[in-house]
Protein backbone atom coordinates (compact mmCIF):
# COMPACT_ATOMS: atom_id res chain seq x y z
CA UNK A 1 0.00 0.00 0.00
CA UNK A 2 1.40 3.40 -0.98
CA UNK A 3 2.24 5.77 1.85
CA UNK A 4 1.93 8.82 -0.40
CA UNK A 5 -0.98 11.16 0.20
CA UNK A 6 -3.06 11.49 -3.01
CA UNK A 7 -3.83 15.14 -2.23
CA UNK A 8 -0.15 15.97 -1.80
CA UNK A 9 0.68 14.16 -5.02
CA UNK A 10 -2.01 16.05 -6.92
CA UNK A 11 -0.87 19.36 -5.46
CA UNK A 12 2.74 18.65 -6.40
CA UNK A 13 1.74 17.74 -9.96
CA UNK A 14 -0.29 20.94 -10.22
CA UNK A 15 2.58 23.10 -9.00
CA UNK A 16 5.03 21.34 -11.30
CA UNK A 17 2.72 22.00 -14.24
CA UNK A 18 2.58 25.69 -13.31
CA UNK A 19 6.36 25.94 -13.51
CA UNK A 20 6.36 24.31 -16.94
CA UNK A 21 3.40 26.31 -18.26
CA UNK A 22 4.92 29.67 -17.34
CA UNK A 23 8.46 29.06 -18.61
CA UNK A 24 7.67 30.88 -21.89
CA UNK A 25 6.41 33.88 -19.90
CA UNK A 26 9.66 33.96 -17.93
CA UNK A 27 11.71 33.82 -21.14
CA UNK A 28 9.63 36.69 -22.54
CA UNK A 29 10.26 38.70 -19.36
CA UNK A 30 14.00 38.06 -19.62
CA UNK A 31 14.01 39.05 -23.29
CA UNK A 32 12.20 42.31 -22.55
CA UNK A 33 14.65 43.15 -19.76
CA UNK A 34 17.63 42.19 -21.92
CA UNK A 35 16.56 44.75 -24.54
CA UNK A 36 17.29 47.46 -21.98
CA UNK A 37 20.67 46.09 -20.91
CA UNK A 38 24.20 46.20 -22.35
CA UNK A 39 25.56 43.26 -24.34
CA UNK A 40 27.75 42.24 -21.39
CA UNK A 41 24.68 40.83 -19.61
CA UNK A 42 23.93 37.30 -20.81
CA UNK A 43 20.32 36.60 -21.75
CA UNK A 44 20.68 32.96 -20.69
CA UNK A 45 21.75 34.05 -17.20
CA UNK A 46 18.56 36.07 -16.84
CA UNK A 47 16.47 33.12 -18.03
CA UNK A 48 18.23 30.74 -15.64
CA UNK A 49 17.63 33.06 -12.68
CA UNK A 50 14.00 33.46 -13.74
CA UNK A 51 13.40 29.72 -14.07
CA UNK A 52 14.97 29.06 -10.68
CA UNK A 53 12.68 31.61 -9.03
CA UNK A 54 9.68 30.30 -10.97
CA UNK A 55 10.18 26.84 -9.50
CA UNK A 56 10.53 28.26 -5.98
CA UNK A 57 7.41 30.38 -6.35
CA UNK A 58 5.36 27.51 -7.80
CA UNK A 59 6.23 25.35 -4.79
CA UNK A 60 4.94 28.05 -2.41
CA UNK A 61 1.86 28.97 -4.39
CA UNK A 62 -1.53 28.49 -2.71
CA UNK A 63 -4.47 29.04 -5.07
CA UNK A 64 -6.87 29.34 -2.13
CA UNK A 65 -5.12 32.56 -1.13
CA UNK A 66 -4.31 33.96 -4.56
CA UNK A 67 -6.09 32.67 -7.66
CA UNK A 68 -3.80 34.49 -10.12
CA UNK A 69 -0.51 32.61 -10.26
CA UNK A 70 1.29 34.85 -12.74
CA UNK A 71 0.16 37.96 -10.91
CA UNK A 72 1.63 36.41 -7.77
CA UNK A 73 4.82 35.18 -9.44
CA UNK A 74 5.94 37.80 -11.92
CA UNK A 75 6.99 40.47 -9.42
CA UNK A 76 9.05 37.91 -7.50
CA UNK A 77 10.67 36.57 -10.67
CA UNK A 78 11.45 40.06 -11.97
CA UNK A 79 12.85 40.94 -8.55
CA UNK A 80 15.16 37.91 -8.68
CA UNK A 81 16.47 39.08 -12.05
CA UNK A 82 17.12 42.56 -10.64
CA UNK A 83 18.93 41.04 -7.66
CA UNK A 84 21.16 39.22 -10.14
CA UNK A 85 21.91 42.49 -11.92
CA UNK A 86 22.73 44.17 -8.61
CA UNK A 87 25.25 41.39 -7.93
CA UNK A 88 27.12 42.44 -11.09
CA UNK A 89 27.93 45.85 -9.59
CA UNK A 90 31.66 45.85 -8.84
CA UNK A 91 32.25 49.58 -9.18
CA UNK A 92 34.34 51.46 -6.66
CA UNK A 93 33.55 54.98 -5.47
CA UNK A 94 36.09 56.25 -8.01
CA UNK A 95 34.34 54.37 -10.81
CA UNK A 96 31.03 55.94 -9.87
CA UNK A 97 32.64 59.36 -9.97
CA UNK A 98 33.90 58.47 -13.44
CA UNK A 99 30.36 57.73 -14.62
CA UNK A 100 29.32 61.23 -13.58
CA UNK A 101 32.24 62.67 -15.56
CA UNK A 102 31.31 60.56 -18.58
CA UNK A 103 27.71 61.81 -18.43
CA UNK A 104 28.96 65.40 -18.44
CA UNK A 105 31.19 64.71 -21.45
CA UNK A 106 28.27 63.10 -23.32
CA UNK A 107 25.97 66.03 -22.53
CA UNK A 108 28.52 68.57 -23.78
CA UNK A 109 29.30 66.49 -26.86
CA UNK A 110 25.66 66.18 -27.85
CA UNK A 111 25.15 69.90 -27.32
CA UNK A 112 28.18 70.80 -29.45
CA UNK A 113 28.08 68.12 -32.14
CA UNK A 114 24.53 66.77 -32.17
CA UNK A 115 25.42 63.14 -31.55
CA UNK A 116 26.64 60.92 -28.72
CA UNK A 117 30.40 60.38 -28.57
CA UNK A 118 31.94 56.93 -28.92
CA UNK A 119 33.76 55.28 -26.03
CA UNK A 120 37.02 56.17 -27.76
CA UNK A 121 36.06 59.84 -28.03
CA UNK A 122 35.06 59.94 -24.36
CA UNK A 123 38.33 58.28 -23.36
CA UNK A 124 40.27 60.85 -25.35
CA UNK A 125 38.48 63.77 -23.69
CA UNK A 126 39.04 62.34 -20.20
CA UNK A 127 42.52 61.06 -21.07
CA UNK A 128 41.85 57.57 -19.71
CA UNK A 129 41.90 54.03 -21.05
CA UNK A 130 38.88 53.19 -23.22
CA UNK A 131 38.28 49.96 -21.28
CA UNK A 132 37.56 52.01 -18.16
CA UNK A 133 34.96 53.96 -20.10
CA UNK A 134 33.31 50.78 -21.38
CA UNK A 135 33.17 49.23 -17.91
CA UNK A 136 31.67 52.37 -16.37
CA UNK A 137 29.07 52.80 -19.10
CA UNK A 138 28.02 49.15 -18.90
CA UNK A 139 27.43 49.50 -15.16
CA UNK A 140 25.50 52.71 -15.71
CA UNK A 141 23.30 51.01 -18.32
CA UNK A 142 22.58 48.12 -15.94
CA UNK A 143 21.46 50.48 -13.19
CA UNK A 144 19.22 52.41 -15.56
CA UNK A 145 16.72 49.51 -15.48
CA UNK A 146 16.59 49.37 -11.69
CA UNK A 147 13.68 50.72 -9.64
CA UNK A 148 14.01 54.43 -9.18
CA UNK A 149 14.82 53.99 -5.47
CA UNK A 150 17.97 52.06 -6.42
CA UNK A 151 19.04 54.73 -8.86
CA UNK A 152 18.57 57.52 -6.34
CA UNK A 153 21.05 55.88 -3.98
CA UNK A 154 23.48 54.60 -6.60
CA UNK A 155 25.77 57.61 -6.77
CA UNK A 156 24.67 59.84 -3.90
CA UNK A 157 23.25 58.84 -0.55
CA UNK A 158 19.89 60.43 0.11
CA UNK A 159 20.20 62.32 3.38
CA UNK A 160 16.76 61.39 4.64
CA UNK A 161 14.52 58.36 4.49
CA UNK A 162 12.02 58.84 1.70
CA UNK A 163 8.55 57.35 1.84
CA UNK A 164 7.02 56.03 -1.38
CA UNK A 165 4.18 58.59 -1.38
CA UNK A 166 6.64 61.45 -0.95
CA UNK A 167 8.88 60.11 -3.71
CA UNK A 168 5.93 59.90 -6.11
CA UNK A 169 4.95 63.47 -5.23
CA UNK A 170 8.49 64.72 -5.91
CA UNK A 171 8.58 62.89 -9.26
CA UNK A 172 5.27 64.40 -10.36
CA UNK A 173 6.41 67.89 -9.35
CA UNK A 174 9.57 67.50 -11.42
CA UNK A 175 7.68 66.11 -14.40
CA UNK A 176 5.48 69.22 -14.41
CA UNK A 177 8.56 71.27 -15.26
CA UNK A 178 9.40 69.06 -18.25
CA UNK A 179 8.00 69.31 -21.76
CA UNK A 180 5.33 66.95 -23.04
CA UNK A 181 7.84 64.81 -24.93
CA UNK A 182 10.13 64.54 -21.91
CA UNK A 183 7.22 63.49 -19.70
CA UNK A 184 6.25 60.84 -22.24
CA UNK A 185 9.80 59.49 -22.30
CA UNK A 186 9.76 58.95 -18.53
CA UNK A 187 6.30 57.36 -18.75
CA UNK A 188 7.38 54.95 -21.49
CA UNK A 189 10.66 54.10 -19.80
CA UNK A 190 9.52 53.49 -16.24
CA UNK A 191 5.90 52.45 -16.56
CA UNK A 192 5.74 50.83 -20.00
CA UNK A 193 9.32 49.50 -19.60
CA UNK A 194 10.26 50.18 -23.21
CA UNK A 195 13.89 50.18 -24.28
CA UNK A 196 15.72 53.37 -25.26
CA UNK A 197 15.64 52.20 -28.88
CA UNK A 198 11.88 51.59 -28.81
CA UNK A 199 11.22 55.02 -27.28
CA UNK A 200 13.50 56.74 -29.78
CA UNK A 201 11.62 55.10 -32.68
CA UNK A 202 8.21 56.05 -31.27
CA UNK A 203 9.07 59.69 -30.57
CA UNK A 204 11.55 60.35 -33.37
CA UNK A 205 14.41 61.34 -31.08
CA UNK A 206 17.84 59.77 -30.66
CA UNK A 207 18.59 57.11 -28.05
CA UNK A 208 21.14 59.54 -26.63
CA UNK A 209 18.43 62.12 -26.06
CA UNK A 210 16.20 59.60 -24.31
CA UNK A 211 19.11 58.53 -22.08
CA UNK A 212 20.03 62.10 -21.20
CA UNK A 213 16.44 63.04 -20.26
CA UNK A 214 16.21 59.95 -18.05
CA UNK A 215 19.46 60.85 -16.26
CA UNK A 216 18.41 64.48 -15.92
CA UNK A 217 15.21 63.50 -14.13
CA UNK A 218 17.08 61.19 -11.73
CA UNK A 219 19.55 63.99 -10.97
CA UNK A 220 16.74 66.46 -10.29
CA UNK A 221 15.01 64.05 -7.94
CA UNK A 222 18.22 63.49 -5.95
CA UNK A 223 18.80 67.25 -5.72
CA UNK A 224 15.23 67.84 -4.57
CA UNK A 225 15.45 65.17 -1.89
CA UNK A 226 18.81 66.42 -0.64
CA UNK A 227 17.85 70.06 -0.89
Amino acid sequence: MSSKNPYDETLKAYRDSLAVDYMPAVKAMAAKLKERLPSSVDFNDLVSIGFEELVKVSKRYDSSINNNFWGYAQRRIYGAMLDFLRSLDTLSRGDRKLIKEIDKVIERFISNHGYEPTDEEIAAVLDIDVEKVKKARNASDIYSVMPIEDQLNYFDNIEKKIEEDELIEVIYDILKDLGEKEQLIIQLYYFEELSLKEISEILGVTESRVSQIHKKVIKKIRERLNG
